[in-house]
């Protein structure tokens, strides 16, 4: 599998694949690398990071459903410092483009993290997870205002030089209004989607499953409402798209790269296999030889409509 190109420039960080892991999935690539190699990633997106650490939310925070799975981890994570000193230096060691996961509760707070991150030697990106309350408005997320996403990416984008990747909640009318805002205010590239609103209810008790009440569906079930997303994005996006929900193995990878994606992240998956992001590398390029295609290049985007 070597006459074939992978790799790929995802808003200035370059892949040598196109396959990286969705936040929350893969914890901050130390936690898999007795099970995976994860050098042979095109680049390792970690769990969300805050300015201070985290607990998230009390138990139970996920639960199976048919076609995927439904969780309220509540973005537990160890906060800047401790992410820059227990996990970073791993990070580094493996060669592979790192990704950092920035929410916050304020603007305020996810330029803060953003600075901070951008002196810390091994950080090539930025993913913006605007799905987050924004407090000081009510609790409304951030991702479901264009104005407001506009605003936050504008705020993060005068504090770093590193590439910012905001990633788009899936539950708004139009997704192209909000590729235009992230995009005219700062986004090197997009990352979509998010996990989809869910709740369940345990039919004995007649109370929900998860602490939290309501979470995020992540899986199978979400994958073609992601493939549609995608597609509309691509129609007005003029930076790369970073697309995810619901790859199991090579065919949903490749399917978001045909309906416009550059690169492509394998989320719950992980927890079923974690290899499934190599198997996803291997798959690409063997349907890239098999469709006499020199690179992913000719396949982002090569959807006949």
């Amino acid at each position: 599998m070597g006459t074939v190109e992978l790799g790929v420039n995802l808003g200035g960080i370059r892949m040598r694949n196109p396959v990286t892991v969705a936040s929350g999935t893969f914890g901050y690539g130390k936690e898999y690398a007795g099970l995976v190699d994860v050098s042979r990633l095109g680049a390792v997106t970690v769990k969300g990071i805050r300015a201070q650490a985290w607990p998230g939310n009390p138990l139970p925070r996920h639960v199976e459903v048919p076609g995927g799975m439904v969780n309220a981890i509540g973005l537990q994570g160890p906060g800047v410092d401790g992410f820059v000193r227990d996990y970073l230096p791993f990070l580094r060691s493996v060669g592979v483009p790192v990704i950092v996961n920035v929410w916050g509760t304020s603007e305020e707070e996810y330029a803060e993290v953003a600075r901070r991150l951008s002196d810390a030697e091994g950080v090539a990106g930025l993913e913006l997870n605007i799905s987050c309350p924004n407090v000081k408005e009510g609790g409304h997320a951030f991702g479901t205002d264009p104005r407001t996403v506009a605003s936050l990416v504008a705020a993060v984008r005068r504090v770093t030089r590193l590439p910012l990747l905001p990633k788009l909640a899936p539950n708004v009318p139009d997704i192209r209004v909000f590729v235009r805002a992230a995009q005219e205010a700062g986004a090197d590239a997009l990352a979509l989607i998010n996990t989809l609103p869910a709740m369940v209810i345990d039919i004995e008790t007649r109370r929900p499953v998860l602490a939290n009440r309501v979470g995020g569906l992540s899986g199978p079930a979400i994958h073609p409402v992601a493939v549609k997303l995608v597609w509309e994005a691509a129609q007005v996006a003029r930076v790369p798209l970073l697309a995810m929900g619901g790859i199991m193995g090579p065919e949903q990878a490749i399917e978001f790269l045909i309906a416009g994606a550059t690169a492509v992240a394998v989320g719950t998956a992980n927890f079923i296999d974690p290899g499934t992001a190599l198997r996803v590398v291997d798959g690409i390029a063997a349907y890239l030889e098999r469709h006499g295609l020199r690179s992913v290049a000719e396949l982002t985007g090569s959807v006949v409509v």
